[in-house]
């Protein structure tokens, strides 16, 4: 059985990439009398890809909101490269789960360099910016439609486009592909793997798909059920890229991780009064 590690320092990249190291320290996040998040720490190397995975309501969107500066941590610290975290910053890239985040009344190259425009930057970079961003997503074709002219995969990949023109250091990710189609799903999947080896950014990825998860993490860190979630488990992910879901150690990688997400989705069910066994 593939076993799990705790969360370990993890050695910041030397290869030229150019995200960030990310230090999550005994965070605790509560909004009035509710505990969402207890005694988080995780050490995220630069240039790494991290997935959140773990049962619904348990924290990990809560954690990624305050990684992004939006949710103040009731303690604890959030560090990005020593620096803390104390608010939204263009170092931290947001891209949310539903694409209605693009402005609909901009074209998708007024989307792309909304943030370098606001941040100053001269028409000539916008141009090169957008010409870069939109060719990395495959969508420099479609430079000049609104969104409501794309389809919801081409959407995302703008809304992608859009983060990486700000070039941030950390792109966070909350479950960006969730309303998509199974088909569309596995291309931007292969996409988002492209992605991020092109960009070199560090990337924290919010899941509740543990094959999402296995296709396109370094390290995958189960949170146990809310309230109070905390880190139960880290595993690497040690597999060649492009990945296979069939290959027999992502299969042993997904017995472990169904287990640990069962375990505490049985644990929650117990906390509200339930028994497991009886709802099978």
């Amino acid at each position: 059985m593939t076993k799990a590690i705790q969360a370990d320092p993890m050695p910041t990249r030397t290869d030229g990439t150019r995200g960030a190291a990310v230090r999550v320290e005994e965070v605790d996040i509560r909004f009035g009398s509710f505990h969402a998040v207890q005694g988080v720490s995780l050490d995220i190397a630069a240039g790494e890809f991290l997935c959140l995975l773990g049962p619904s309501g348990c924290g990990k969107s809560t954690l990624l909101s305050a990684l992004a500066g939006f949710v103040e941590p009731y303690a604890g610290s959030l560090t990005v490269d020593g620096a803390p975290v104390t608010g939204p910053d263009p170092e931290l890239g947001m891209v949310f789960q539903s694409s209605e985040a693009l402005f609909d009344w901009l074209t998708v190259r007024q989307n792309v360099v909304f943030g370098p425009r606001m941040r100053g930057r001269s028409r000539a970079e916008q141009s090169a910016l957008a010409d870069e961003y939109l060719g990395l997503v495959g969508l420099r074709h479609c430079a000049d439609r609104f969104p409501g002219q794309l389809s919801g995969g081409m959407r995302q990949r703008v809304q992608i486009a859009r983060v990486l023109a700000g070039e941030p250091s950390v792109v966070l990710m909350d479950e960006p592909f969730g309303a998509l189609d199974a088909q569309t799903r596995q291309v931007m999947q292969e996409e988002m793997d492209r992605i991020r080896r092109v960009s070199g950014c560090t990337v924290v990825f919010v899941t509740h798909d543990i094959d999402e998860a296995i296709l396109l993490a370094d390290r995958i860190a189960v949170m146990t059920a809310g309230p109070a979630a905390s880190i139960k488990s880290v595993y690497p992910v040690d597999l060649p890229r492009p990945r296979d879901v069939t290959d027999p150690t992502a299969a042993e990688l997904r017995h472990s991780l169904r287990g640990d997400i069962g375990e505490e989705v049985r644990k929650a069910l117990r906390d509200q009064g339930l028994d497991p066994e009886e709802i099978r």
